[in-house]
């Protein structure tokens, strides 16, 4: 994993550690850390280093006390002199002593000294700050998953104050205000930080040396993620400007030694020129580490305009309500970024949008929506014992192995790579896999819950080329805010227990965010919501021949339905094979033709739009027949 690397730490260094998965750097803190040692080199420390670790064996970590309780296990030293304190006031109850008396004094003087009295209070900010409430911190660290537990643990690290901080992934358990609040306060931190992450956001904004796992080596950027883009950018030219250059050379060296090898008056000068090239320190090719995607991942069936309705939706967990009476569309087109705090309801709203969920409501599937759902628990469902190949089989798409392969080569599986099991991949490649399959399930309509979860950047760029190629409509969840900012074109998020709607960008949602917290229009957390009292207007009650007349109506009502949706698949059809016969060359090579044809496909495009209006006119007032039928 590394050859010859090396790495200076210096007192409040702030350290991006990056790299492609699998290169080495949860091992190489492994090493800092003392768990695993060198095969060569060195580690040295100076003598009052201490070092925080939170790395991904911590999940596993159970206990009986309470999440505040185990937060303060970081204070040892307190934690004794408190002991200490109780059992001399006791003693002193029944056996009054003057040397209890001084050994109080002692005890109470340095734990004042080390802040005892204000533990509580700091270990109750740092866990209300990573997302948990005031009444949760009295709550047993096992009633926590493993994502919250990892916060738990993560709060006593904070709580130690390492003179050394080393996070392994800490974003891939926090939601995107404990994110906001760590990065506030590691740009506090007084010690050293290395923190290993794909999350360009966060790298931005908390570290000052970006560090690249890359070649065996350590390669230190003075800067953070932006800057090391720009400057890698700037290396790799002058790298390949060298390397061409030495490659000239060597052709030319080459070329002398072959023509002159046998003539005895140039031996002296073509064994000097030998040795030269024996000699010559060669210069790498600049490896190419953006990887493109140039598959088009396509979908047999056009839906209709609008894919989903959610209307009147509660959702409730026991006394916790995730929503009450909301309402939320999604249209043909979409690119919808669901985001938010953990705890709001996203992985439900999107368990209510799959039809896998229990609710309140009413949930109306548009026409010809077929949909796929990515989620992490899902990885546990592809088959071990497949190769690669064989899992993307089991879509059933009938494509043919070399399209598979080349599908596989979109997601970084290259060669021999597609015939490996499942079983001997890693998280991340697990995840590529799976993810691969949902995209090319030829659903029109996406649910992915968390996809960056346990992807490196280079997996990360792939899956955001994909998804900005893909033509359907698709709902995520993530809190990766630069893969937000580079899929979506609407935000969702849970406030006041509804589905709110900001429809634009990312970076567009986050300025209009900020101008709330400025207003102060942002609602507070934890504040009620002001609820209204619904009218109840009694419907009529209808004879026997209204109600007669109202099913007539409805059923040709249907019939009108019916057609409207044969005519938008027969027009959709038609609009494909167009864009077709638009993109052919003999077409647009011949102006008459590539006018004609662009009338004819403008009148498709006004057909599919009347089409798509007598479709929702149609379907508005099949649901106020059968709203007065009820």
């Amino acid at each position: 994993m590394y050859d010859g690397a090396n790495l200076h730490i210096k007192p409040k260094d702030k350290i991006g550690l990056i790299g492609a998965n699998g290169t080495g750097k949860s091992t190489l803190l492994r090493i800092i850390d003392g768990e695993y040692l060198p095969d060569g080199g060195s580690i040295s420390k100076s003598g009052d280093c201490t070092i925080g670790f939170l790395n991904q064996d911590l999940l596993s970590y159970q206990s009986d006390d309470s999440i505040l309780s185990v937060a303060m296990q970081a204070f040892e030293r307190q934690n004794f002199l408190q002991a200490e304190i109780d059992k001399v006031l006791h003693k002193m109850e029944t056996n009054f002593e003057d040397d209890d008396v001084n050994k109080l004094a002692r005890f109470q003087d340095e734990f004042d000294a080390l802040g005892g009295y204000t533990i509580q209070s700091e270990a109750e900010a740092i866990l209300e700050g990573l997302g948990f409430s005031t009444e949760e911190l009295a709550q047993p660290l096992q009633k926590f998953s493993g994502g919250w537990r990892m916060r738990v643990m993560l709060a006593k690290l904070l709580l130690q104050r390492p003179s050394l901080l080393m996070l392994d992934e800490p974003t891939n358990h926090l939601d995107l205000p404990s994110i906001q609040w760590v990065e506030n306060y590691i740009n506090t931190y007084e010690g050293a930080i290395i923190v290993v992450s794909h999350d360009r956001f966060f790298l931005d904004n908390t570290v000052t040396t970006i560090v690249e796992v890359t070649g065996s080596k350590l390669v230190s950027y003075s800067g953070n993620y932006s800057f090391y883009m720009e400057e890698k950018a700037l290396r790799n030219e002058v790298q390949k400007g060298a390397y061409e250059n030495q490659q000239q050379a060597i052709k030319q060296t080459e070329k002398f030694i072959t023509r002159f090898k046998a003539k005895a008056t140039k031996a002296r000068q073509v064994q000097s020129r030998v040795k030269a090239l024996e000699r010559l320190e060669l210069i790498d090719d600049v490896l190419d580490e953006n990887a493109k995607v140039n598959f088009k991942f396509n979908f047999g069936t056009q839906p209709g305009r609008f894919i989903m309705h959610l209307e009147d939706i509660t959702k409730a967990y026991g006394p916790k309500r995730i929503l009450t009476s909301t309402n939320a569309v999604i249209e043909r087109g979409d690119k919808i970024a669901l985001i938010g705090a953990n705890g709001k309801g996203k992985s439900t709203v999107l368990r209510i949008i799959d039809g896998s969920e229990q609710f309140e409501g009413e949930r109306k599937l548009g026409h010809n929506v077929i949909d796929s759902f990515y989620a992490q628990h899902q990885l546990e469902s592809l088959d071990v014992n497949n190769t690669l190949l064989d899992e993307l089989k089991m879509t059933g798409t009938g494509k043919l192995e070399t399209e598979l392969r080349s599908i596989l080569g979109c997601f970084l599986f290259s060669g021999d790579d597609a015939f490996k099991k499942i079983k001997v991949l890693s998280g991340g490649e697990k995840s590529r896999v799976a993810l691969a399959k949902v995209l090319i399930s030829e659903a029109n309509f996406l649910l992915l819950d968390e996809p960056t979860n346990h992807l490196d950047m280079m997996s990360v760029n792939i899956l955001i080329q994909a998804l900005q190629q893909y033509e359907g409509t698709y709902v995520v969840v993530s809190h990766d805010r630069f893969f937000v900012s580079e899929i979506a074109n609407k935000i969702w998020y849970i406030e006041d227990e509804e589905i709110k709607v900001y429809p634009g960008t990312y970076d567009e949602y986050e300025t209009w965010m900020e101008q709330r917290r400025i207003d102060g229009t942002l609602p507070k957390e934890g504040s009620p919501k002001k609820t209204v009292e619904k009218i109840v207007e009694k419907k009529p009650v209808l004879d026997d021949f209204a109600k007669k007349e109202a099913q007539k109506n409805l059923k040709k009502l249907n019939q009108k339905l019916t057609d409207a949706e044969s005519l938008i698949a027969k027009l959709e059809a038609e609009k494909v094979e167009k864009e077709k016969t638009l993109a052919d060359p003999i077409t647009f090579n011949n102006a008459d033709t590539l006018k004609k044809e662009n009338i004819a496909y403008q009148k498709i495009l006004n057909s599919l739009e009347e089409a798509n209006d007598t479709w929702e006119a149609v379907m508005l007032e099949i649901e106020e027949t059968e709203n007065v039928l009820q």
